[in-house]
């Protein structure tokens, strides 16, 4: 693999600055961010109020821990604009979730905000080993999903080339990587895997692409992977990480020359781990839930966001600034199953709408040939057991068109899907760790 570690003056001064000086420029901009959410965004009035304490409560960065946390359901219960802190005018884009499980989540972006947006993914994309002239193959999902239109901007702000083809059609994948000569790719990793069983489908040698780095997110991916994927195409594999709440992606990035933990870009998201059943703040190290507070944005700011993401806090290594662990799993019940975010509350949902099925059911997770697999496994009502065959396959169509993801659906026997005297036990995974 080539050698794509800096060079000098390739760095912003802030990524080496000194922890004191890092530490100065977050409490100036958290005294700003947390004043700016409270005097123009209700929910943060309101929470702050009931929770006892005034931005100006803030003297040191550890006083944070004093403000109330924000929820996912905070933003579902303020859909569209409610979470805005800048009149609707001034917000130059808006991306959404889905909204499968009922509000989607809303957030939006002033011009100051894209420009920031595009710095901090820029950034991420020149640490992962691109520069200026390369060509990025971007193959995240555009539209309302932050992934694509994202990485665009940074890749825009860089001076890179892109080719936006987005995701599906893997021949056509293939063709542009090798007709275009792309030297980046930034695309979910098991795609990724797909993309490498087309090459072998196509007769190519994928070691032989002109792919020299692959920036990969949007689910949680091993190292175990990332050595498989770097010696399928001899190139290196970087991670990055975000969500839509917090920016989007390029929040935090691996730097190539160490792959070892993302770095956060903590001039502008402060982050903190906290245990997710008390909510108390833990030490650097410590395992925990990562919690996030904007310190710069204009539209949406968010004040100690909980991704539910589990993972720790480590010292800066390429970079001053921080690092996160690779997020080992999640301390609610969502599934990433190739890049789209399940609850087994959605399966459940629509389970409900197909009558011969009993309201009983278990989702088994696999990898068969570098893809992440879902089994659903429910029964049929005793009186409907001929009826059980349809049923499946009217639930796997379901799951399809309101969840967005590909499932089987296997029938057991009336009483053959584990029960449970407490909380059920939904989901069973067997992925491979790393």
């Amino acid at each position: 693999m080539e050698d794509l570690s800096p060079k000098p003056g390739d760095l912003e001064p802030i990524e080496t600055a000194s922890r004191d000086e890092l530490a100065a420029l977050q409490l100036e901009r958290m005294k700003w961010s947390l004043r700016h959410a409270y005097e123009n965004v209700p929910h943060y009035r309101t929470s702050f109020d009931a929770a006892g304490v005034h931005p100006d409560d803030l003297a040191t960065l550890e006083d944070l821990a004093k403000f109330p946390f924000t929820v996912k359901g905070d933003l579902r219960d303020n859909y569209p604009f409610g979470m805005f802190a800048v009149p609707r005018e001034r917000v130059k884009r808006i991306h959404a979730s889905s909204g499968t499980t009922g509000q989607p989540t809303v957030v939006g972006y002033t011009e100051r905000d894209l420009d920031t947006w595009a710095t901090v993914v820029a950034r991420s994309l020149r640490a992962s080993g691109l520069r200026a002239g390369d060509i990025l193959h971007n193959a995240y999902g555009y539209g309302l999903f932050t992934g694509g239109l994202g990485i665009h901007l940074g890749a825009d702000k860089l001076g890179l080339t892109t080719v936006p083809i987005s995701g599906g059609m893997t021949q056509r994948q293939v063709r542009l990587i090798e007709d275009f000569g792309a030297t980046g790719i930034t695309v979910t990793p098991s795609y990724a895997l797909s993309i490498i069983d087309e090459y072998a489908e196509q007769g190519r040698d994928p070691r032989q692409s002109p792919l020299k780095v692959g920036i990969f997110g949007a689910e949680p991916w091993t190292n175990a992977m990332r050595r498989e994927i770097e010696e399928a195409f001899d190139m290196h594999a970087v991670d990055i990480y975000g969500l839509s709440e917090v920016m989007g992606p390029g929040v935090a990035n691996e730097c190539v020359e160490t792959k070892d933990g993302l770095h956060i870009w903590e001039d502008h998201f402060y982050p903190e781990i906290i245990d997710p059943e008390t909510g108390e703040v833990l030490p650097d190290g410590e395992l925990g839930e990562l919690v996030f507070t904007s310190l710069t944005k204009e539209a949406f700011p968010i004040v100690r966001y909980r991704t539910r993401d589990l993972t720790r806090l480590m010292p800066g290594t390429a970079r001053t600034m921080r690092r996160m662990e690779k997020v080992t799993g999640r301390s609610d019940d969502m599934i990433i199953l190739r890049g789209v975010n399940v609850f087994p509350t959605q399966i459940e949902e629509q389970l409900m709408t197909v009558k011969a099925l009993a309201p009983h059911f278990q989702l088994e997770l696999s990898r068969v040939e570098h893809r992440d697999e879902m089994r659903v496994k429910v029964e049929c009502f005793p009186h409907a057991s001929g009826q059980g065959a349809e049923a499946c396959r009217e639930l796997a169509a379901k799951i399809k068109q309101v969840v967005g993801v590909t499932v089987k659906v296997d029938l057991a026997e009336p009483g053959g899907v584990a029960r449970s005297q407490g909380k059920a036990v939904r989901i069973v995974d067997s992925r491979p760790k790393v």
